[in-house]
Order: C-alpha cells, then sequence, then structure tokens
C-alpha cells in the first residue's frame, strides 16, 4: 500500500473520530443533565443563544417524524446508512480529490452518522442550541448538524472556486471570445 494512502486515510478517520466525538460529549451531557425543554442561557445576558434538550424523531426540523413503518426505517435510517457508507467509500478510493472537498465531505459524514447514531440507539436525535433575535429563529440542533452546514459550505466554496479556475483557463485557451 502506498504510505501516502494510508496517511490520507488515517487523517480521514481521524476527522470523523474525532467530530462524532464531539457530538457524542455534547448530546451526552444534555441527555444526562438537561430536563425536556429546559432553556438555559450559556452567557450571562445573552438572550441570543439558549440550550434547550429537544428529542427530534424525525429529520431536519422533524421532517418525516409523522411516517409510519416501515417508509420511516427506509427514509431515516436505511438510506441514510447507504449514502453514507458510500459517501465514505468514495473518498476513500478517490484520491485525486481536492482537500476543501475532501474535508467537506468527511464533515457532512461525521455529522450524518452522529444524528443517525442517535436515531438508532435512542430512537431520537437530541438536539439542543437554539439562537434567538428579534427578526431570526434558528429551529433546534446540534454539533452533527452544525458539522453538516460546515460541510455542505465547504463543499459550495470548493465548487465556486472550481467553477472560477474551470472559466478563467477557458479565457486564457480563447482570448478573443472573452466578454466582460
Amino acid at each position: 500500500m502506498n504510505k501516502k494512502w494510508v496517511l490520507r486515510a488515517l487523517a480521514i478517520v481521524l476527522i470523523l473520530v474525532a467530530d462524532i466525538g464531539l457530538d457524542r460529549i455534547t448530546k451526552n451531557y444534555i441527555r444526562h443533565n438537561f430536563r425536556y425543554y429546559e432553556e438555559i442561557l450559556p452567557f450571562k445576558n445573552n438572550l441570543h443563544y439558549l440550550i434547550t434538550r429537544v428529542e427530534n424523531t424525525g429529520a431536519f426540523l422533524s421532517l418525516g417524524d409523522s411516517l409510519g413503518n416501515p417508509w420511516r426505517f427506509m427514509l431515516l435510517s436505511l438510506m441514510p446508512a447507504a449514502v453514507l457508507l458510500f459517501g465514505l467509500t468514495y473518498i476513500i478510493i478517490k484520491t485525486n480529490l481536492h482537500k476543501l472537498t475532501v474535508l467537506g465531505i468527511i464533515l457532512v459524514l461525521a455529522g450524518g452518522i452522529g444524528n443517525l447514531y442517535d436515531r438508532w440507539v435512542y430512537g431520537s436525535v437530541t438536539d439542543f442550541m437554539l439562537i434567538k433575535y428579534p427578526w431570526f429563529k434558528t429551529g433546534v440542533f446540534n454539533v452533527a448538524d452544525v458539522s453538516i452546514m460546515i460541510g455542505v459550505g465547504l463543499l459550495l466554496i470548493q465548487s465556486f472556486l472550481n467553477d472560477r479556475k474551470s472559466s478563467n483557463k477557458k479565457s486564457e485557451n480563447n482570448p478573443e471570445k472573452v466578454t466582460a
């Protein structure tokens, strides 16, 4: 085996384990130290960031929580597990991906694994962070959700950078067709 490939795979696994570990630690702390819907202000006089314990039996924003089995199991457990397995296989096999792309996919996978673990073990996902402003309010979310959002953000940034790079190469190869 190639030493570079082994180091890359090890880095992927370490980032996954660290991210999933942080998610597990925070959810376990909330699960064992907070009552349902109890609201705590972690920083004095900060009305914008709350901690509250909610158990989400659905997916994002409780979508699918009213589905009956077997649809619920297929859509909220089986399908995400297959997608996560495919994603993990993809980033390990495809060694020519940009580092930002790999990191984005790892963060999405780690967040997905963290939430899927909760769903399988507890039957629901523990959410506990909430941001409230007079003009803006989030749904309740967790570390895994933040990881997924950051990962998607990195993938979008990398996609934008690839598009710019591609359009710059096209304009260099075809200088007379460049338009402003």
